[in-house]
């Protein structure tokens, strides 16, 4: 069985002006021709076809091609076992090139665009998007998501860096009054939840009182956001979380 030009572009996905380009360089010509002259393709046709369009994949020129091809020494498992193993390179390299466009994507989605260098600077050893997940999960098709990304997508280092050092200065004054034995129900614990209320609320979004004690609850419940609070003292979490429900209260009345 032969095939018409017509039907071969078809099958392989290429343009009739290509087909004939391969048969004007030798690459390609046609096993057959009809009465009237036209291109015919046979199926060893249609394998070499195949072959050359495996190799164009991988980048190879169509002299290179040819040669290869053209090797009366060359076996036709062994251009399938080379093209196999450049296929499978190729592959392995496309993953790790998604990968990290993921990664990349990720850090634009959090707003976070920062060399790694930069990232460190700003956030030491906290990955600042381990909740990035979780975050989208929980709350990705809310107002208040959105608005969060829309800030943060603004942020510089600079204003990265400003942020961070606030949590980290509250970390260290929330620190001292748990030592001093401060309960989460006193003045000084109030202040500091509602000090944390409005850092959300100045760098992400509007936290009314009812969401922030959710927030709390949420703070000990999860464990990603207990470990990061226990990560300031042990036993944070739970005392930030009864702060934060005393402080709603205290404004609720």
């Amino acid at each position: 069985m032969s095939y018409s030009v017509g039907q071969v572009a078809g099958f392989a996905g290429v343009t009739v002006r290509t087909l004939h380009h391969y048969d004007d360089i030798g690459l390609l010509a046609p096993g057959e021709r009809s009465h009237a002259g036209h291109r015919r393709y046979n199926d060893a046709d249609l394998d070499r076809l195949q072959q050359i369009l495996f190799y164009r994949e991988l980048g190879f020129p169509l002299d290179e091609v040819a040669a290869l091809l053209d090797d009366p020494a060359a076996d036709p498992r062994a251009h399938l076992r080379r093209q196999h193993e450049l296929l499978t390179a190729r592959i392995e390299r496309l993953q790790k090139m998604a990968a990290a466009v993921e990664h990349a994507m990720e850090a634009r989605t959090m707003g976070i665009d920062l060399t790694p260098e930069e990232r460190f600077e700003v956030f030491g050893d906290k990955d600042p998007e381990q909740y990035a997940e979780e975050a989208e999960q929980r709350w990705g098709g809310t107002e208040t998501y959105a608005e969060s990304q829309r800030r943060a997508a603004r942020y510089t280092k600079d204003d990265w860096k400003r942020l961070q050092a606030e949590v980290d200065a509250w970390s260290e004054r929330y620190d001292a009054l748990m030592a001093a034995g401060e309960p989460p129900s006193g003045q000084a614990a109030m202040d500091l939840a509602e000090e944390h209320r409005q850092h959300i609320c100045t760098w992400f979004y509007d936290c009314p009182y009812e969401m922030h004690r959710s927030l709390g609850e949420m703070y000990v419940s999860d464990e990603r956001f207990k470990a990061f609070y226990d990560g300031m003292r042990p036993g944070l979490a739970e005392h930030l979380r009864e702060a934060i429900t005393a402080n709603a209260a205290r404004h609720a009345s």
